[in-house]
C-alpha cells in the first residue's frame, strides 16, 4: 500500500463489553417494582424499548464506570444474561433517542416521592431534628449544552445551557424535588411554582424576593433568607445576645419591618433580621467589589450576612446553622456533576434531559437508601466496583457496616 492510500492511525476500539463486566443487577431490582407501571406509557406496536426498561438502562449506566456513551450502554444491551437477569430488551441508538423525546418526565415525579418518603433522617444534629418544619436548601446549577440545544437558551447561540433547580432535604441528605429549564429561566419564579407546605426554604440571596416570601407563607411554609445589604427596614425591637451567640459571630438579633411600602413589601408581619459576621483569617487578596450592593471587600469571606425570616422564636444560633447548612446542596451539585458525571448529554432534548436528570436524582436516592448516608465519592467508587464485577459481595456490605459503624463513633 502506498504512503498516499494509507490509512491513518485512529483511536483505538474499545473492547467489547462481557458480562463479567457488568453486575449489581439486583441492587436495581426493587426499583424494577416502582418503574413497573411506566411500562404502557406511550404505547406504540413497534417500540421494543418501554419506558421503565429505559429508566432502568440509564441507572445502570450512572453506577458503572465502564458506561461512558450512549453507544456503550447499546453495547452493553447486546450481552444476553445482562439482558435475562433484568428482563431488559436489546435497544438500537435509534430507539434510545427516541425514547427520551416521547416519554412524559413527569411520570417519574410520584416515584421520587415515593423514594423519598421511604429515606430516614441521617442528619445527627439535634437542633434541625427538633424544627417544626422541614428544612429544605435551594438552589440551581448550570448544565452544559450544546449549541444545537436551541431550547438552551443562555449567553448567545454559541454558549448553551440548562439549568437545574434543587430541593434538597437537609434532614435527608437527599433530593426532594427538582425542575429543568433553560438558563435564563428565574429562580425566583420556578421556586414560586414548586412550593410545598410544611417546609423551611434556605434560600441564598438570588432568592431574595418580598413577593416570592408572602407566596411561601401562604403555602403554609417558612423561609430562611440572605437579605441584600441594602434593604430598608425598621427595628422593632433588638434581642440580646448570649457570650455563644457572639462567638458564632452573631453580630445583632432584631424583629423588624422590612421595606418601605408594602408594594415592595406585601408581608405586613414582622420579620427577624439576623447580623452575622464571616471572617477569614487567612491572607488578604486584593479589593472587590460586590456585584450587589457596590461595596469593597478585602477579603473572599470576611463579610457580613444578614439573614431574613419569619421564624421568630427560633433560637438566633439555629437560624444561623441553617444557613451554614445551605451549603449542602452546593456539595450535591459537586457530587453530581463530578463524581456521578449527570450532566453528560445522554440526550439533546429538554424532555429526555428531564428524564436524566431525574433518574439522576433516583440514583443518587438509591446510594442513601443501601448506604443510610449522604452519597460521597469513596461510596460510590465502591458501588461502581461492585457493578464493574471488581468487588464481592461480601466486600460491598463491609464497606457499609465500616460506614454505619463509623457514624456511631463521631
Amino acid at each position: 500500500m502506498s504512503e498516499r492510500t494509507a490509512r491513518p492511525p485512529g483511536k483505538k476500539a474499545k473492547p467489547r463489553l462481557k458480562r463479567k463486566d457488568i453486575q449489581g443487577a439486583k441492587f436495581l431490582a426493587p426499583i424494577l417494582q416502582l418503574l413497573a407501571p411506566l411500562h404502557d406509557h406511550c404505547p406504540d406496536p413497534k417500540r421494543n424499548l418501554h419506558y421503565d426498561e429505559y429508566c432502568v438502562w440509564l441507572l445502570l449506566y450512572f453506577f458503572n464506570p465502564i458506561l461512558d456513551s450512549m453507544r456503550g450502554l447499546q453495547q452493553a444491551s447486546d450481552i444476553r444474561a445482562l439482558r435475562e437477569q433484568l428482563k431488559l430488551p436489546r435497544f438500537s441508538l435509534g430507539s434510545f433517542s427516541e425514547s427520551g423525546s416521547v416519554f412524559d418526565p413527569q411520570l417519574l415525579v410520584p416515584i421520587i416521592d415515593q423514594l423519598g418518603e421511604s429515606l430516614e433522617n441521617i442528619e445527627p444534629n439535634q437542633q434541625l431534628l427538633g424544627l417544626d418544619k422541614r428544612p429544605v436548601a435551594v438552589d440551581g446549577t448550570l448544565l452544559h449544552a450544546l449549541p444545537k440545544m436551541v431550547w438552551a437558551l443562555w449567553r448567545d447561540d454559541e454558549h448553551r445551557a440548562a439549568k437545574m433547580h434543587l430541593h434538597f432535604d437537609l434532614l435527608k441528605g437527599a433530593p426532594e424535588s427538582a425542575t429543568l429549564t433553560h438558563a435564563q429561566a428565574s429562580e425566583i419564579d420556578t421556586l414560586r411554582t414548586n412550593l410545598r407546605p410544611n417546609r423551611l426554604y434556605v434560600q441564598d440571596r438570588g432568592y431574595f424576593s418580598f413577593p416570592l416570601m408572602a407566596e411561601i407563607l401562604q403555602a403554609g411554609s417558612s423561609f430562611v433568607t440572605r437579605a441584600r445589604n441594602n434593604m430598608v427596614y425598621e427595628t422593632l425591637e433588638e434581642r440580646p445576645l448570649t457570650e455563644a451567640d457572639r462567638k458564632q459571630g452573631i453580630q445583632t438579633d432584631r424583629i423588624v419591618r422590612a421595606g418601605w411600602d408594602l408594594k415592595h413589601n406585601p408581608i405586613s408581619q414582622p420579620l427577624r433580621l439576623v447580623e452575622i459576621h464571616v471572617s477569614d483569617s487567612g491572607p488578604t487578596s486584593r479589593p472587590r467589589v460586590d456585584s450587589k450592593t457596590k461595596l469593597y471587600r478585602t477579603r473572599e469571606t470576611d463579610h457580613t450576612l444578614l439573614l431574613l425570616t419569619n421564624q421568630l422564636e427560633l433560637d438566633v444560633s439555629t437560624i444561623a446553622l441553617l444557613y451554614r447548612y445551605r451549603w449542602q446542596v452546593e456539595l450535591f451539585f459537586r457530587w453530581f456533576k463530578k463524581v456521578l458525571e449527570a450532566d453528560h448529554l445522554l440526550s439533546l432534548s429538554e424532555n429526555g434531559l428531564t428524564i436524566v436528570m431525574y433518574c439522576a436524582l433516583i440514583a443518587s436516592m438509591l446510594v442513601t437508601l443501601w448506604t443510610g448516608r449522604k452519597p460521597t465519592k469513596r461510596t460510590f467508587e465502591m458501588l461502581c466496583f461492585y457493578f464493574a464485577g471488581w468487588a464481592s459481595d461480601e466486600d460491598l456490605l463491609t464497606h457499609i457496616e465500616r460506614l454505619k459503624a463509623h457514624e456511631k463513633t463521631n
